[in-house]
């Protein structure tokens, strides 16, 4: 794949995670709405984390690392790849069935591991409840995952990018379906996300067969290719059960501060919006590129891949956090003040989204250096890293809680983010050529932390003198669209001017993503 082709993949991908990413956005708006930061809200949130989480192990996470580029590797050497991926599908699902039974024995210990401040109140019996009737979600949606893996792999990337809306569309029509009828909120959610699950797996299962994939379960067979994605695998999945037990902190932390659950979770979904977007296209299309491109030798490729992909997270990234980090209160106060969702929720919820900023690039590097790892099957360094950061996070969110209360979680989150990044850099140093960065990324990536900065100053000149109309009623919604169009136009405007990045390049990619 030549890097205009990868750029070409970023923003095939990038868009639909955009418009799965923007309806998710007015879902968690609709849930703020309804359900507010209160009991049920966050009963809710912990019981969708649950299966959330663990998908980070056997979805688009750990096990998928470790499949990629045994499957790419397959189709580049023509394999049979076909059967290396059935025999993953039947062996993945065969996992999941038996872990799904036994977390709904163990569920009320999961939400006591994820929150034990809801022990004693009524969130705790709910969370309960919920988080049996969502965890089968776990099930579908790591084998969409793998079908997914699949597609990606082969160089489809629609239907995969496009399955995320299905959740988003099914949560959004769920709850207006509650409104009208008057169903209970939390269970109506709830029922939803197997529900989802379903969909997205059907969606993607359908277009890998059209592929020429089709990934029907048969018994379960340990071969030596099985044997050897297991080894693979099973450093990645202990990398993400670090990361995981990131999570669990922030929410421990979380449980004993009011509502501070959805006071992070909704700062959580607003910078995960760009982190997404970006993220999830580079993860998506640079891992197997860099896996063929290792496969044939090809040196000079796999570091124009890598540069391109750096370049082009930096470039969307961090006028991205520096945006959250200079307008939290404005984009808190107009997106999710209504409802049950008060004014005395927008200051913590905004103070996490100002923290979060900070780590956002952060977040999207470890997705452009990880595939350096995993790209040579290379899963221990990454635990290994993992569990440093690990560390990290719970040092300063569990040390700093008595201080700081809810918001030494998300710095927790933050730090440990810059830590992972680190370490995967100066892991990646030793690995030659293909991991370095071309002239052209030297050259542009400090004029577009220069354009980043130049967008901040001007997004906080504009702020203050919108003053007035972001708390009128509903000259609000016009003051944020004036605020957010000061910032798009001077970061491209100062960008362009100082050579951090040519327009044509954006417009080209458009047209070919398109």
């Amino acid at each position: 794949m030549q890097p205009i082709r990868l750029v070409k993949g970023f923003v095939t991908v990038g868009g639909w995670t955009l418009a799965s990413r923007l309806l998710g956005f007015v879902r968690d708006i609709l849930i703020a709405a309804y359900l507010g930061a209160g009991p049920v809200a966050q009963a809710f949130i912990i019981a969708f984390s649950l299966p959330n989480m663990f998908r980070r192990f056997f979805a688009e996470g750990a096990f998928n690392m470790a499949f990629v580029p045994m499957f790419s590797k397959r189709l580049e050497g023509e394999e049979d790849a076909e059967g290396f991926a059935r025999d993953a599908f039947s062996g993945l699902s065969t996992l999941l069935i038996a872990f799904t039974l036994l977390a709904q024995l163990a569920m009320p210990w999961l939400v006591l591991a994820m929150a034990s401040g809801f022990a004693g109140d009524d969130r705790f019996a709910m969370a309960v409840q919920f988080g049996r009737i969502a965890f089968p979600y776990i099930l579908f949606i790591s084998l969409a995952a793998l079908c997914s893996g699949v597609l990606n792999a082969a160089g489809r990337f629609t239907a995969a990018a496009a399955a995320p809306v299905l959740l988003n569309v099914l949560f959004i029509s769920a709850l207006a379906g509650a409104d009208i009828l008057g169903w209970p909120f939390g269970l109506t959610l709830a029922w939803t996300v197997p529900v989802a699950g379903v969909a997205q797996l059907g969606l993607v299962w359908i277009a890998a067969a059209r592929a020429g994939f089709r990934l029907t379960p048969r018994l379960p067979r340990l071969t030596p290719e099985m044997k050897r994605l297991a080894r693979i695998a099973a450093p990645a999945m202990l990398a993400g059960g670090v990361v995981q037990v990131n999570l669990l902190i922030g929410r421990q932390v979380a449980s004993y501060f009011g509502n501070a659950v959805a006071w992070l979770y909704n700062a959580d979904r607003l910078y995960q919006l760009p982190l997404g977007v970006v993220a999830i296209a580079i993860g998506v299309v640079l891992l197997p590129d860099l896996a063929r491109k290792l496969k044939a030798g090809d040196v000079a490729g796999g570091r124009a891949s890598f540069s391109r992909a750096t370049e082009f997270a930096l470039a969307l990234t961090v006028p991205a956090a520096v945006a959250l980090i200079v307008i939290p209160m404005p984009l808190i106060h107009v997106l999710f003040e209504r409802g049950r969702f008060t004014a005395a929720d927008v200051p913590p919820t905004a103070l996490a989204v100002s923290v979060y900023g900070a780590g956002l690039p952060a977040f999207v590097l470890q997705k452009v250096l990880q595939p350096l790892f995993f790209a040579r099957e290379d899963t221990r360094r990454p635990f290994y890293y993992a569990v440093v950061a690990m560390v990290v996070n719970a040092a300063l969110a569990l040390g700093l809680a008595p201080f700081l209360g809810f918001i030494a979680a998300a710095l927790g989150t933050t730090l440990a983010g810059w830590a992972m990044v680190w370490q995967l850099w100066s892991g990646s140093r030793a690995m030659g050529p293909a991991a370095g960065l071309d002239e052209r990324f030297r050259r542009r990536a400090p004029r577009i932390v220069l354009a980043s900065a130049g967008m901040g100053l001007c997004l906080f000149v504009t702020m203050m003198e919108l003053e007035g109309m972001l708390a009128a009623g509903a000259l609000k919604y016009l003051a944020l669209l004036i605020l957010i169009g000061v910032g798009v136009v001077s970061y491209f405007g100062i960008g362009a001017a100082i050579g951090a990045f040519r327009l044509s390049d954006f417009r080209s990619a458009l047209r070919r993503g398109g």
